[in-house]
């Protein structure tokens, strides 16, 4: 009996152990997901998206991660080189380079256009006040010719001058001061010797003088038509566009009737682009060609350079005056300028190794597992070379095409 009742005691131990140690494990077990909260998913580039389940962002699309709360632990895999911001870090095996110490030279090329001479233009202005009665000149960019007559002019204030001048000789023939006075009145209005020796002689008056031209040279224009020397150039449908000055318009006094400009001495105007303009000097040397003949090179000297940018292409330019007695050169024609620079002595690296953002150019630095991000200075640009004021040593090993690991899809995001 005594048999049977150990046995039973035994049995009864052991259940009651297996009941305590299924039981404490239950308790565990529901402890512990009470403690662990439900999973979160979100964006990286949009947090603001919560999902309680793996998916793709409904703004960009990106793959959901999950999100690690308070107190609660991420697995660690031993890739946090993985976990940098989108744009400092690139995970990878590319390409690499250097920066180069060197001297570097380059021949700039430098479009240019032929343009007029503003310093050899003339402006023919009315002496006198009066009315225009016919016109010899009717179209901008007519060739008139030293001596040729330009326009009839009939003025009263001119009728009254000669009448003035009759008199004298008439009735005051000894008074020669205050004949030579009125004589000089007459040319000062325009009036040629010849013309007042005829006067003087025929005693009668003309009040319509005739103008003549001053100097040779192509009509650009009237007072109110007047364009500057370059838009005038490149509008090549205007040749024989109208003067606004009409036969019977009224002129006044010192009002500038014609301008004529002289194509014996032209410019060659040539746009440096910007970074490039401290690289051009006075008197260097420039060889071009045009488009009537691109392999005939013509030498020359830069003879000026301006100090404001162009308000149109943002470029600095610069001037070649250039002998264009024989008309080689015709007003408007195309030009391809080469200036050898200098050596400068920098560092450089390819244009491909960096890359700008926005006002920043940035290269990417070769660390243990990929490449980091770095910002850089950078001054002029030659052939495919840029050169680095501030930011990079030459023995640092960069990325050889920084643009390529910009748009890689090695970035990991996780902001």
């Amino acid at each position: 009996m005594n048999k049977y009742i150990k046995y039973s005691l035994a049995a009864i131990a052991i259940l009651v152990v297996g009941f305590a140690i299924y039981y404490g494990v239950n308790n565990s077990t529901a402890q512990t997901d009470q403690e662990q909260p439900a999973a979160v998913y979100t964006c990286s580039m949009h947090p603001e998206i919560i999902r309680d389940e793996p998916g793709n962002c409904p703004v960009c699309g990106m793959n959901l991660v999950k999100k690690v709360t308070e107190g609660q632990s991420m697995e660690s895999h031993s890739i946090d080189h993985l976990l940098r911001s989108t744009d400092s870090f690139v995970v990878g095996d590319f390409q690499t380079t250097t920066a180069k110490d060197t001297a570097i030279s380059s021949e700039i090329e430098l479009p240019g256009i032929v343009a007029y001479d503003p310093n050899s233009s003339v402006n023919i202005a009315a002496r006198i006040s009066g009315r225009i009665e016919k016109m010899y000149v009717n179209y901008k960019y007519q060739k008139v010719n030293k001596g040729q007559r330009l326009f009839d002019l009939y003025s009263p204030e001119l009728l009254t001058a000669q009448q003035n001048f009759i008199y004298l000789i008439t009735n005051d023939s000894e008074n020669a001061s205050i004949i030579k006075a009125s004589k000089q009145k007459l040319a000062l209005y325009g009036m040629t010797t010849s013309q007042i020796n005829s006067l003087a002689t025929a005693k009668r008056t003309n009040p319509i003088i005739t103008i003549y031209s001053p100097a040779n040279g192509i009509v650009q224009g009237t007072e109110s038509s007047r364009t500057g020397t370059e838009g005038s150039m490149q509008n090549n449908a205007a040749t024989t566009t109208s003067l606004t000055l009409k036969e019977g318009d009224y002129i006044k006094k010192n009002e500038v009737v014609f301008k004529l400009v002289n194509t014996d001495k032209v410019w060659g105007i040539f746009n440096v682009m910007q970074g490039q303009s401290s690289l051009i000097k006075i008197n260097q040397a420039i060889r071009f060609s045009s488009e009537l003949d691109e392999s005939d090179f013509i030498n020359a000297k830069v003879s000026f350079i301006e100090t404001q940018l162009s308000e149109t292409d943002k470029t600095n330019r610069v001037r070649v005056y250039l002998n264009n007695s024989n008309l080689k050169f015709p007003i408007g024609l195309r030009l391809q300028g080469f200036v050898e620079t200098n050596p400068i002595q920098g560092i450089w690296v390819h244009r491909q190794a960096l890359v700008s953002i926005g006002s920043k150019k940035v290269v990417f630095t070769k660390k243990e597992n990929g490449f980091k991000a770095k910002e850089i200075k950078t001054g002029i640009e030659l052939n495919d070379f840029i050169q680095v004021l501030e930011g990079l040593d030459v023995k640092e090993v960069i990325a050889d095409n920084a643009q390529y690991l910009m748009d890689s899809e090695s970035f990991i995001k996780t902001e």
